[in-house]
């Protein structure tokens, strides 16, 4: 079986890779290789490939700079999907695209099921929607994996993740203050990786929440960093202030309701996964 990999230098993708190479035939696109916000790029390098699987991990996931740059947030996190999906399509492929918790708007307080009608809050959330969207509608075999706070041992090459943004203020003696009123499941890229293993293995199709278990706070989750590394630092609690540049989620937990009735989610609690992630990060 031959599957692309779209986006494979970033967080996830990078994990991607590693997991499925030895069990497939992998090709590894990065951005140097796709311009994923261009129709005849996309057509001119994955039709060729003809490839039987293809995994999205390509996205704009700087929450703030979307606000600013709306266009690029749309064009790769929605429009790309309309292409993507029908080129999917023309070569009978199974598209797997990965979104995001912030489809929803953290209303509800209590975990978001699959079947859960997003409302989006800000440009992020509604362009992953978007592209969500034309997934469903214009593709025939599709998996929409959402995701929640992912961090991996392979950087982003476009943005640091939370547990290296707080890191990197410590080294700089900075001032930490971090929210305690944005529930999530911080998520290992790993773990997504290894889950997506399964979803392919069991041709499970449909939009499918993959997150670790558990819930809890950025500030709880900071907390947890420094007690495991064993680092001494202060950490100042401050809410979330409504009037912000960026709206969101107050509460974004996914429940692997899917994954669950399938027998098949083998997603680990979040602090285990953080401790396995330091331990191999740090030593």
């Amino acid at each position: 079986m031959k599957i692309l990999i779209i986006g494979a230098n970033g967080q996830l993708g990078s994990d991607m890779v590693k997991l499925l190479k030895d069990k497939f035939e992998v090709i590894p696109l990065t951005d140097k290789d796709i311009d994923i916000g261009d129709e005849k790029n996309q057509k001119d390098v994955i039709i060729p490939i003809k490839p039987d699987i293809i995994v999205n991990c390509a996205a704009y996931t700087n929450v703030p700079d979307c606000e600013i740059n709306k266009q690029i947030a749309f064009n790769v996190n929605g429009y790309a999907l309309k292409e993507l999906s029908i080129i999917s399509n023309k070569l009978n492929s199974h598209l797997i695209h990965f979104s995001t918790d912030y489809v929803f708007d953290g209303l509800k307080k209590k975990p978001y099921i699959e079947s859960d009608f997003p409302n989006p809050l800000n440009t992020y959330g509604i362009s992953k929607y978007v592209g969500e969207i034309y997934v469903k509608n214009y593709c025939k075999k599709y998996s929409i994996i959402r995701v929640s706070g992912l961090y991996g041992i392979n950087p982003s090459p476009l943005k640091k993740n939370f547990i290296e943004v707080i890191l990197s203020k410590v080294k700089k003696n900075e001032k930490i203050e971090i929210v305690d009123d944005q529930f999530l499941t911080p998520t290992w890229t790993y773990y997504v990786a290894k889950q997506t293993l399964k979803i392919i293995e069991h041709k499970i199709e449909g939009i499918i929440h993959s997150t670790c278990e558990g819930e809890t706070n950025w500030y709880e989750f900071a907390k947890a960093i420094f007690e495991i590394l064993g680092i001494n630092v202060n950490i100042t609690p401050v809410k979330t202030k409504m009037d912000e540049f960026v709206k969101r989620p107050l509460y974004s937990v996914l429940e692997n309701s899917v994954l669950k009735n399938e027998g098949i989610n083998i997603m680990p609690h979040w602090k285990d996964a953080l401790k396995e992630y330091l331990k191999i990060k740090f030593g």
